[in-house]
């Protein structure tokens, strides 16, 4: 019965990504981007620069294969509520834990299952943590956000 549960669920989330990708309603890179701008350097470079501007970092813990990961990436990322808040308190970064950064990440903030949200300072101390795709998608990660301190 739990295995069929675990089916269900997984399949439901492949179903929703498929759908997201195929909605001709989404919006195309060309119309300009919103939501969670995310820093291109590796994550000790975030951390530096979270600390220099005295801010707190999103650590998105990814792999390219993850359905659940590109929909956060796709449709709960580029909510501009969400944007607005984390670009004016947080240093983001994406970490595809299948690469060799991403290893080395994974030895000291190991993960239970993707996507992983880590909130920490800008020392690395892990403040709060959301694995999976929150049911309250932009809104929860927001509240949860807005709770680091």
């Amino acid at each position: 019965m739990l295995k069929s549960r675990f089916f269900a669920i997984v399949l439901t989330l492949f179903t929703i990504h498929s759908f997201a990708e195929n909605n001709p309603t989404s919006k195309s890179k060309s119309e300009g981007t919103t939501g969670i701008q995310f820093f291109s350097g590796t994550f000790k470079q975030a951390l530096a620069k979270a600390k220099q501007e005295k801010k707190l970092v999103l650590v998105d813990c990814y792999t390219t294969w993850c359905g659940p990961c590109k929909y956060l990436k796709t449709k709960v990322f580029t909510d501009k509520a969400l944007g607005d808040f984390m670009n004016s308190k947080f240093i983001s970064v994406a970490v595809d834990y299948e690469s060799a950064e991403g290893e080395a990440v994974a030895q000291m903030y190991p993960v239970e299952g993707y996507p992983t949200l880590f909130f920490m300072d800008s020392n690395g101390k892990v403040k709060k943590t959301l694995l999976g795709v929150p049911q309250g998608g932009a809104k929860e990660i927001l509240q949860t956000a807005q709770k680091v301190k």
